[in-house]
């Protein structure tokens, strides 16, 4: 084991539990992970993998961070592939034959492609060794991420064989979230290893103030180092960004709104050390591996405190003092509150919607079933005079009636296949020089363009052909409509996955009472954290790591409730 850390990762020993993990996984047994966010998850199950021989296959829900494990292990020479929405059917089928016939030690999926006729043929082929489950509290209702499609898991184990041991992990779960994890993947026999949730060298401070903004300035003046400010919206992180700047501080704002370039870029200046702050939304800070963070800021009050402790958890992995502030007032827990009941719209208008976004989508009755198209709720909203959050949390509640699955905003680049030979675009007259040096560009630029779709970069054609971008997108257009090749459009939105056919309105089953209960489990989730953020009495690391089901002997000493308890320490 170790020696396999140390050859492929150059790390000379392992982060606690860790080892014991591999060591279960490793003897065939099915084993639920919890370790808190920086605990390094990925690794127990990437060496165990490289340690037999097969395909591991990941099943995990975020596609960002999905590509960027695919692409740190390649940096490393291991194989990977990946599966998920938006790419093309012959994609797809490629992938899934690298993985059946290639030398291919990893395989990534997302969850909604579990169902898909195609992959569970061909997954049948495949020589499986183990069966990871990231992000594994998303298959429990009582979990506060319910994903529909993680429960098509334990059906697809039955594909693979029940002997292929599963590793399933998570950064948060309680004790009731843990138990129906493992009942829902149909584990063998209880198998549960939970790291420690103690983050000595973090001190949690929560602030009760009306001046955001001031206690902001404080707290980031007087922290030295990297930090992550969370906001609850796209333009806060702008407007906060901006005023951090106007007080001298390298601050930058990051959201999903922003084009993916412009996130690159941020994100890059911030892991470098030449933007000390970023402000974010939440849409932030998932795989992203800073060890040297001293600062993590809510501005606004996250709604659960499985979000709160993850997001917060991201400051000193490396071991050193570091602090994570949670600024909050009244009107917060209004806001949440409100957020609460506007997020569960009333059925009759869910089932209007669902009604709506089929016509948006030019789906009849009876059809649509597995289509993944691009799908932009504002911009449906507008079309169907819906307020944008109603038409959200609809669409969202549908999701978790299994119905559709909604992806988080992809970028993915256009691509192009000639349709005709070699030979033939020689001999056409496309009628134009310009056209013609347009056409011998593409050859130049790009390998492979007659036997299948290349991803092409549209703004480095356009500055090799001295082109506007604009101008470059118009041409592979032209081209497409004289039937010289196929041009799919850059994709830069989220991906709508429909599990059925567009049914009719009675078929559409929405029961009141599971609808009651989930209100009932998010209530009682925003419930637990506003009790802890209002109870000032009692250390703050005592009251999570209790809901968390786990027991401390003594309060931290660092918070802010042991602080002024203890002024002296």
């Amino acid at each position: 084991m170790l020696k396999t850390l140390q050859r492929h990762w150059g790390y000379e020993r392992f982060r606690p539990m860790q080892a014991e993990i591999i060591t279960e996984a490793l003897a065939g047994r099915d084993v639920l992970a919890i370790l808190p966010t920086g605990g390094g998850k990925s690794i127990c199950f990437q060496v165990p993998a490289l340690m037999q021989d097969g395909l591991c296959l990941v099943v995990s829900p975020l596609i960002a961070l999905m590509k960027d494990q695919v692409q740190h292990l390649r940096d490393r020479g291991i194989p990977a592939l990946a599966v998920y929405s938006g790419m093309t059917y012959r994609e797809i089928d490629i992938t899934l034959d690298n993985a059946v016939y290639g030398d291919y030690k990893f395989l990534y999926v997302s969850p909604e492609r579990l169902r898909t006729p195609l992959f569970q043929t061909r997954l049948q082929r495949m020589h499986v060794n183990f069966l990871v489950v990231d992000e594994a509290h998303c298959i429990s209702q009582w979990g506060y991420d319910f994903r529909p499609d993680y429960l098509e898991i334990a059906a697809m184990r039955q594909l693979i064989g029940p002997q292929v041991p599963v590793i399933a992990l998570t950064a948060t779960a309680t004790p009731v979230v843990a138990k129906d994890i493992m009942e829902k993947l149909g584990f063998r026999r209880e198998n549960l290893l939970t790291g420690d949730f103690a983050r000595p060298n973090l001190s949690y401070i929560f602030r009760k103030t009306d001046d955001k903004m001031g206690q902001l300035l404080k707290v980031c003046e007087s922290v030295e180092g990297s930090g992550i400010v969370y906001v609850a919206r796209r333009k806060s992180a702008e407007d906060i960004a901006a005023f951090l700047r106007s007080r001298g501080m390298a601050a930058e704002a990051y959201h999903a709104g922003m084009p993916h370039e412009a996130r690159s870029r941020v994100q890059e200046a911030w892991k470098a050390g030449e933007a000390r702050l970023i402000v974010s939304t939440n849409a932030f800070g998932m795989g992203i591996d800073k060890p040297d963070v001293r600062l993590v800021c809510h501005y606004d009050m996250p709604d659960t405190l499985e979000g709160y402790y993850q997001e917060a958890g991201r400051a000193g992995r490396d071991g050193r003092n570091a602090f994570a502030v949670l600024l909050w007032n009244r009107s917060d827990v209004a806001r949440l509150r409100q957020t609460l009941r506007s997020s569960f719209p009333p059925l009759d208008t869910i089932r209007e919607i669902y009604q709506q976004v089929c016509s948006y989508l030019g789906f009849a009755y009876e059809e649509g079933k597995d289509a993944c198209v691009k799908f932009e709720v504002e911009h449906f909203a507008r079309r169907f005079h819906v307020p944008a959050s109603t038409a959200w949390y609809a669409v969202k509640y549908l999701e978790t009636a299994g119905y559709w699955t909604l992806s988080e905003t992809l970028q993915i680049p256009a691509k192009i296949q000639f349709t005709v030979s070699r030979d033939e675009l020689y001999r056409i007259q496309l009628g134009s020089a310009d056209t013609d040096r347009f056409l011998k560009l593409l050859l130049r630029m790009y390998t492979g363009l007659f036997t299948e779709y290349v991803p092409v970069d549209l703004d480095k054609i356009a500055r090799a052909g001295r082109y506007a971008p604009a101008v470059a997108e118009e041409k592979l257009r032209e081209l497409a409509r004289r039937q010289v090749l196929k041009f799919i459009p850059a994709i830069n939105a989220p991906m709508l996955t429909l599990h059925t056919e567009r049914l009719v309105p009675k078929n559409l089953r929405l029961p009141q009472q599971d609808w009651d209960e989930r209100v009932s489990r998010r209530t009682g989730r925003l419930d637990a954290f506003v009790g802890l953020v209002e109870n000032d009495t009692e250390c703050r690391c005592m009251q999570m790591y209790r809901y968390f089901g786990q027991t401390v002997e003594k309060p931290c000493g660092k918070c802010d409730v042991c602080r002024l308890q203890n002024p002296r320490e």
